[in-house]
């Protein structure tokens, strides 16, 4: 299946919510009166969008029906003022400044060489191990030797399943005893990636409740344990969110970049969730650039986000 059409299935059920009561709207050449705006805007309130950035998308979509140069219809009006609104106000994700970077870097490496660490942070439940094993997967395929850092020593399961994925991917895990230090662990592992010239290193972490500070505590201390072994790693911090959650992962973003400052995001479960919606939020309220999608449980279904693409494939399908 190709990428798009992945993607579109992902979104079906927040589609559905998004467009179902609202189809009449959009019907070609149709122009939008009031009652059509409110329509849209209870129907983006549904899908996890949020007020403001529902009242954003709203007026972009008039100032774009406003426009003489504009001749696209109501639909494609929306599709662009999204796309928009995810790459942070920009009409392109090419270019620009700011915390919005292109989504596609499985060439990373550090300006150094060695070793390319990623500290994965965000709540039990989220799907963080799994994204990383298809992480892994993927950065194997790909030609990487590739490294798991099994920091999550409080919960005796979670190096447990860890270490399944590391062997079905075939690749290596640095992982101790349930209790362990956590940065003991990351110390031991940033030690194994440079003696074995590893090229990428995912570092699992604890996820507690986000407002534990107990919990940012620890995850700072990994953070500085890395850097103290490989200077100016990690180079990428993503927070994983499940997607079902809704704006509830607003909270959890803000807090772990407060932290830990998040370089990245990774919205999981999209396929289950009607509230895909969240993504437009996250995107326009907190300026975090989304890295990846999951939109299902193989290995493939974990998807570089590309903007325009979840754009089209919200409104069109």
């Amino acid at each position: 299946m190709a990428i798009f059409d992945r993607i579109s299935q992902g979104l079906k059920k927040t589609r559905d919510t998004l467009f179902g009561q609202v189809a009449s709207v959009f019907q070609h050449g149709r122009e939008l009166d009031e009652s059509d705006y409110e329509s849209l805007e209870a129907a983006l309130l549904r899908a996890d969008v949020g007020p403001e950035t529902t009242d954003k998308i709203l007026e972009g979509v008039r100032a774009k029906l406003r426009d003489g140069s504009f001749t696209g219809d109501a639909r494609e009006a929306l599709q662009r003022v999204i796309a928009q609104v995810l790459q942070g106000g920009r009409e392109s994700s090419r270019e620009g400044s700011g915390r919005f970077f292109e989504t596609e870097r499985d060439d990373s490496r550090p300006p150094s060489g060695g070793p390319y660490v990623i500290l994965l942070v965000g709540v039990n439940g989220s799907g963080k191990t799994t994204t990383i094993a298809k992480l892994a997967s993927r950065f194997k395929a790909a030609g990487d030797s590739v490294l798991l850092v099994a920091c999550d020593t409080f919960r005796a399961a979670a190096a447990d399943q860890l270490d399944v994925w590391a062997e079905r991917a075939s690749v290596e895990i640095v992982r101790q005893k349930p209790g362990a230090d956590p940065a003991a662990v990351a110390f031991d592992g940033m030690a194994r990636a440079k003696s074995r010239n590893a090229s990428r290193v995912l570092v699992d972490t604890a996820g507690r409740l986000h407002v534990k500070i107990n919990l940012m505590e620890e995850v700072k201390k990994i953070r500085r344990v890395i850097a103290q072994q490989i200077p100016g790693a990690p180079h990428e911090v993503l927070l994983v969110l499940d997607a079902t959650t809704g704006q509830n992962g607003l909270n959890q973003a803000r807090e772990f970049d407060k932290a830990l400052g998040v370089t990245g995001l990774v919205l999981t479960k999209l396929d289950g969730s009607a509230k895909g919606g969240v993504a437009l939020a996250i995107a326009d309220s907190l300026e975090l650039p989304i890295r990846w999608i999951g939109v299902g449980e193989r290995m493939e279904d974990l998807i570089p986000f590309d903007p325009s693409e979840f754009a089209r494939a919200l409104v069109v399908g």
